[in-house]
């Protein structure tokens, strides 16, 4: 409601009614992006509501208002302007946005391929030495309990040191498959350890374009908007303050 009787309204209420619009605004809710689209409208409804203040009264403002008031219109003027700039640069973050988790797709697809190349190579290498073993344990196990057959004719000291060296290459492929086992592991580790390298700065840079995105998305400028409604509020009370200290006609 503008103040257009001016006959009609006492001070009081021209004071009234211009606190109550400066808080509808500091209020008011944007419903639709870009939000940028209601900024230019939203500060010349407020410069509306002080310029009917100052015109509606029967005298005029002091300097202190018209600074204050000043001050606090080129401060939203800059946050409101800022947040236009962001908006206007959101098809960009977007772009980054999507490159970035393109990028962290294509850092685990290859964590993924390293990793299973790795745990195939470990387990065959694996699986042939258990079964080396376990042949030539059974080989140790025939040197051992044959008395007739492929070995008939060998001497006791023969078949000692047959026993001996199977025994030998049995501890040399175990020895084999801890080591194939830990350099396994220490592969595993490292691949892991350049993997989280990698996606860490990337997850990083993916969070702080989805921040961007989201403001823009949603009406950040809510805050800003309110906080400034309420310092004008906070000049015209201490204004009218100010007036109604002075005796009359000063």
């Amino acid at each position: 409601m503008a103040i257009d009787q001016k006959k009609y309204l006492t001070e009081r209420e021209i004071s009234e009614v211009t606190l109550k619009r400066l808080h509808t605004l500091g209020s008011q809710k944007f419903g639709s992006s870009p939000y940028s689209q209601h900024f230019e409208r939203w500060l010349g409804n407020i410069e509306s509501v002080l310029a009917e203040f100052k015109s509606h009264l029967n005298t005029s403002v002091d300097d202190q208002f018209i600074k204050e008031c000043d001050e606090i219109l080129t401060i939203i003027g800059q946050q409101l302007e800022n947040r236009k700039r962001r908006e206007s640069a959101i098809d960009e973050e977007i772009k980054y946005l999507t490159e970035c988790r393109s990028h962290l797709q294509q850092i685990n697809a290859e964590y993924i391929t390293a990793e299973k190349t790795r745990r195939s190579q470990k387990n065959k290498a694996v699986k042939r030495l258990n079964n080396e073993i376990i042949r030539l344990k059974k080989e140790q196990d025939s040197v051992i309990k044959i008395k007739t057959g492929f070995f008939r004719g060998i001497s006791k000291k023969e078949r000692e040191q047959k026993e001996f060296d199977i025994i030998q290459e049995i501890n040399d492929k175990q020895t084999e498959l801890e080591l194939l086992i830990l350099n396994s592991n220490s592969q595993h580790k490292r691949l892991r350890e350049d993997f989280e390298t990698k996606r860490e700065p990337m997850l990083e840079q993916i969070k702080g374009f989805q921040k961007m995105v989201r403001e823009v998305e949603t009406d950040g400028s809510l805050e800003e908007r309110w906080f400034a409604a309420e310092a004008l509020i906070d000049s015209v009370n201490t204004f009218l303050q100010r007036k109604s200290a002075k005796p009359d006609g000063a």
